[in-house]
């Protein structure tokens, strides 16, 4: 039997938790006095601690009980949420992850370093105006009576672990009550019998012992109540701590080991079970197929198999792309944490907007998204927006935004990036790209030609390198990672409004529906989520467009490309060619072949390396019959569109 390591299942949950934590935080962040959020953080350290211990993971629990002994003061109104108690919790977090995907050697001194600060935090926090203690309370400790369900241990609870929270909170006297031990013939092992009664001398309140029993207490037995006498512990000594600086780089926070996020994907049962459907459909259709083949030729019995098996691989196509499918959401909940460090490593405020966070990408493009995503919500951090002085003179809100949006747009998924800060200096741009020779002095190039130098390789136009860029590095991998992925780039930016990156990608990297066509003698395929429609060009409308190559479609002119000639074919036009209008937003041009064949299912094969420079591929696929058809690249075929109407327009 080949399990899941029960290791490897814990720390895929552990990752779970800790981005719910983060997100809590974040929350928490801008609403300070959110007593959900605060619980809602509580009870994730609380899981995190617990789950930890029951795997083994001592210097996680550890180090997690100071975290949540500190929150929980939060929680019972001891102390005020603050700003820098989220900052320290927030890098606790990180500390956390460390301590998970590692052995905990090394880490000692960075643990320190965030309990001192995290102490620093609550005894400042401390300072301010906070409720007293509950009346509650009692001084010198608690007399606990408890029975847990029959069931608890079945669902998972270990007693054990209880009494040895309990035993964390002080000095505590356990005694079992066994009254209710069923005789040894009635006796069923799965279920919990015994009873515990606790003498625990402790100054914590009654609120931290019910908290031990946060996960159960709904369905069992529990009774607390105050010692009737009790020696006072005194308290342990507090060892002096070091002052610390706060982390300064970023990238260092988050550039510890982590898992790759593509090792787990959670699936809905429901897709699972559609699967499943299938393929047990598909068991029954080859079967089908052995009978005939063993039995004799049954031409419309043959295919009728055929036709079913061909139904059933499309549905378990699609079933497995949409299993390959995730919300961009996974990916943007990373950046809130992102712009929360980057405003406190530039001492901007900032807002981050997100937009679309439902439109789903397949997994492996949203794990080659993240970096280039990182480094433009960097740039745009620290070059994009201004400090609040300078906001405030320019008549703007203090709080610069970074809005980052998804949506879909046929084959492709849209993702922006905007910021209302100061613009791109075309000046400063030009006079870099002149200095670095990609341009000649007064050499005319156009806007959009400009604004691409800064993907350049070396090229930056920042005034002093700081921790979070000006170094040259970073704009060129956004470049290099979104042209891998078959992907493109507009930049746009007026000056005092802001800038926006607009990055298109196509939805799949595996599989894709085309259409296919046939020019001359070869065939190819166009992606056919970026098909509009197709018309019939004749020969006489063929030769009457000659030299201007437009047709009118519902009164806009709309270019159109001739494979046969881009291509040099070098055979006839068939009588009657097809022009198949592509778009890619709201931009369209029409592509004329010699025969429509019909729809394909494309699974796309990368190019080789000596003909991945070929602008006008995407790349390839293997047909039924054995043969080869490029993929064409609709994004190039576009632009090219898009040059020639403007080289119309420009001659007049």
């Amino acid at each position: 039997m080949n399990g899941q390591d029960p290791v490897a299942a814990f720390r895929v949950e552990a990752a779970e938790l800790l981005d719910q934590i983060e997100q809590g935080l974040l929350d928490l962040g801008h609403r300070l006095d959110d007593r959900e959020l605060v619980d809602e953080v509580f009870r994730g350290l609380h899981t995190l601690k617990g789950s930890g211990a029951m795997f083994g993971f001592d210097a996680l629990a550890t180090f997690t009980h100071h975290c949540e002994s500190a929150f929980d003061r939060v929680r019972k109104g001891l102390v005020p949420a603050t700003g820098e108690l989220v900052a320290v919790i927030l890098f606790a977090k990180d500390h956390m992850r460390a301590l998970i995907e590692g052995d905990g050697a090394g880490l000692e001194a960075a643990g320190d370093t965030i309990l001192a600060r995290l102490r620093a935090a609550i005894e400042g926090a401390a300072g301010a105006d906070v409720p007293a203690q509950a009346a509650e309370d009692a001084r010198g400790g608690w007399r606990i009576i408890f029975r847990l369900p029959p069931d608890a241990m079945a669902n998972g609870t270990n007693p054990l672990m209880l009494l040895d929270e309990l035993r964390e909170l002080g000095e505590a006297r356990v005694v079992a009550r066994t009254d209710a031990i069923p005789p040894l013939a009635d006796l069923v092992p799965t279920r919990c019998h015994v009873g515990w009664e606790v003498e625990l001398r402790t100054q914590a309140p009654k609120s931290e012992i019910e908290d031990v029993f946060i996960f159960v207490m709904d369905d069992m037995e529990l009774t607390i109540e105050p010692l009737a006498s009790s020696v006072e512990p005194s308290p342990a000594p507090q060892p002096e701590l070091p002052e610390v600086e706060t982390p300064t780089d970023v990238a260092a926070q988050q550039g510890r080991p982590t898992a790759r996020s593509g090792e787990h994907v959670r699936v809905p049962a429901e897709r699972l079970d559609e699967l499943m459907d299938r393929v047990g459909e598909l068991v029954i259709a080859q079967s089908r197929l052995s009978q005939l083949a063993n039995g004799g030729v049954d031409v419309v019995a043959l295919r009728s198999v055929s036709e079913e098996i061909e139904r059933l691989s499309g549905e378990l196509r699609d079933t497995m792309m949409v299993l390959r499918m995730v919300p961009v959401a996974t990916l943007f909940g990373r950046f809130r944490r992102l712009v929360h460090d980057l405003a406190r490593e530039t001492g901007k405020a900032i807002d981050l907007v997100t937009e679309g966070e439902n439109t789903e990408v397949d997994k492996t493009v949203v794990e080659r998204l993240a970096d280039p995503l990182v480094h433009l919500i960097r740039n745009a951090c620290d070059h994009g927006l201004e400090p609040p002085e300078q906001r405030f003179a320019a008549g703007k809100p203090a709080a610069g935004v970074i809005r980052l949006s998804a949506h879909q747009a046929g084959g492709e998924v849209v993702i922006t990036v905007r910021d209302d800060g100061r613009g791109i200096d075309r000046e400063r741009v030009r006079a870099k790209a002149e200095a670095q020779g990609l341009i000649q002095p007064g050499q005319p190039i156009a806007d959009q030609d400009l604004l691409q130098m800064i993907f350049h390789p070396g090229f930056s136009t920042a005034a002093q390198v700081t921790n979070l860029s000006g170094r040259g590095v970073g704009m060129d991998v956004v470049k290099r990672t979104i042209e891998s992925l078959r992907g493109s780039i507009d930049v746009s930016s007026a000056s005092g409004e802001g800038s926006s990156v607009v990055l298109r990608i196509p939805l799949t990297l595996a599989i894709i529906e085309g259409l296919l066509v046939r020019v001359g003698a070869e065939r190819y395929v166009i992606p056919l989520a970026a098909v509009e429609e197709c018309l019939e060009l004749s020969l006489e409308e063929d030769l009457r467009s000659r030299g201007r190559s437009f047709i009118t479609l519902r009164d806009r002119l709309v270019p159109f490309l001739r494979l046969r000639e881009m291509f040099a074919t070098g055979t006839r036009p068939d009588p009657y060619q097809k022009i198949v209008v592509i778009a890619t937003g709201a931009e369209r041009v029409g592509l004329v072949v010699d025969q429509i064949i019909g729809n394909h299912q494309t699974v796309i094969k990368s190019m080789s390396p000596l003909h991945r420079d070929v602008g006008t591929f995407a790349g390839g696929t293997i047909l039924g019959d054995g043969g080869v058809a490029l993929i064409l690249d609709v994004a190039q075929l576009v632009a090219i569109g898009q040059q020639q109407e403007e080289r119309l327009r420009a001659a007049g």
